[in-house]
């Protein structure tokens, strides 16, 4: 028997995925109609927490925060079973990670947080990726169970706290790649520029492509024989800013970054790699 709390986009997902590979799951949802939704798919709804963890040895949770964590697991907590092991899914912080772990192994519970990069659709197919830390014996039990789930697991060693660490860090990059992307097309509209033409631009030139060798760049620590200039990449975002003022669109993450660059312009990296405004970071 699986249990799993919370049964939105995501949870739904999960839950399908193990009912067609012939689980038997039991589902609660603070929102009833979420958890109700699943049970043409054969799925128990459950009325309560406590209720949906009755008998199950593995429970899932896909929530909102810490604090929805903790306070879902306490409702939960008279219906565990002996020895059940919590699987979080959550995104939640790096702390809240390394105390629930060592609380739960207090009352005689696995937890374990696993956080993924997955969309409800990866979930339903069983691809994307899941992340894991925390003590190896217990991932080792876990894990064969965890892979069915998911196209890779991907384990970062012991703290129990990294894997909500790498979740954050990789979530950071996917909210500045998106904004990223939005000031892109802001500067477009601000020349006059169909959206179409910047789509027809990426879909010939992949600057995703350069991700691994920028990193690279930036941990080696070397700034000198620079690729592009930090005093022409700040010209550029300046001549940015002043196509977007002109027209009166704003942008949202270029003028920080410019900021940035007028920073370590002012430390003497002007004739430096750009990529120095990551030095304090490393």
């Amino acid at each position: 028997m699986t249990a799993y709390l919370g049964t939105g986009l995501l949870g739904a997902g999960f839950v399908k995925a193990m009912l067609r590979n012939g689980n038997q799951v039991q589902v609660w949802n603070r929102s009833a109609a979420k958890a109700q939704a699943l049970a043409d798919d054969g799925a128990i709804v459950c009325n309560t927490p406590a209720q949906a963890v009755n008998g199950a040895q593995r429970i899932h949770l896909t929530l909102k925060d810490d604090d929805s964590v903790n306070e879902v697991l306490e409702a939960a907590k008279a219906g565990l079973s002996p020895g059940a092991t919590i699987i979080d899914h959550t995104t939640t912080s790096v702390n809240g990670a390394r105390q629930r772990t060592a609380m739960w192994k207090e009352r005689g519970f696995t937890y374990l947080h696993a956080p993924v990069f997955m969309g409800p659709p990866n979930a339903l197919e069983s691809t994307g990726y899941m992340l894991v830390s925390g003590n190896q014996d217990v991932i080792s039990s876990v894990l064969p169970y965890l892979e069915k789930m998911t196209g890779k697991v991907l384990n970062f060693g012991d703290d129990p706290g990294k894997a909500a660490g790498i979740k954050l860090a990789g979530n950071l990059f996917l909210i500045s790649f998106t904004a990223g992307i939005s000031d892109t097309l802001a500067l477009a509209k601000a020349e006059g520029i169909p959206a179409s033409d910047i789509a027809s631009l990426f879909n010939e030139w992949n600057p995703g492509a350069m991700l691994p060798a920028r990193l690279k760049r930036m941990m080696a620590g070397t700034y000198d024989n620079p690729s592009w200039e930090l005093n022409m990449a700040r010209k550029d975002a300046g001549l940015m800013m002043q196509e977007a003022n002109n027209a009166g669109v704003p942008l949202t993450i270029i003028p920080a970054i410019a900021a940035e660059m007028d920073r370590w312009i002012e430390k003497g990296y002007g004739a430096s790699d750009w990529v120095v405004i990551s030095k304090d970071n490393l």
